[in-house]
């Protein structure tokens, strides 16, 4: 069950834009900023958030990364 939800969250991530992973990448790094002033001034009683967002960040750079490297080989193969 857990591993469907993943895939869900990766899928949906795949489904954008560049620019939109980028705003969507943005918006995540705000969040955990928020998350963790709240956690060191005790606001934010729910201390496994920080990880989820800490998660869903590698999950979009990760995307990006792989989209670079797609990219490049895909210019790479042209070039021969």
């Amino acid at each position: 069950m857990a591993g469907r939800k993943k895939r869900e969250r990766a899928d949906g991530l795949r489904g954008l834009s560049d620019e939109d992973l980028a705003k969507e990448l943005a918006e995540t790094y705000r969040r955990l900023f928020t998350l963790r002033l709240q956690l060191s001034t005790r606001q934010q009683a729910n201390t496994s958030e920080r990880a989820k967002v800490q998660r869903q960040i590698a999950r979009i750079r990760t995307l990006q990364r792989e989209r670079e490297l797609a990219a490049a080989y895909a210019d790479a193969g042209r070039g021969r």
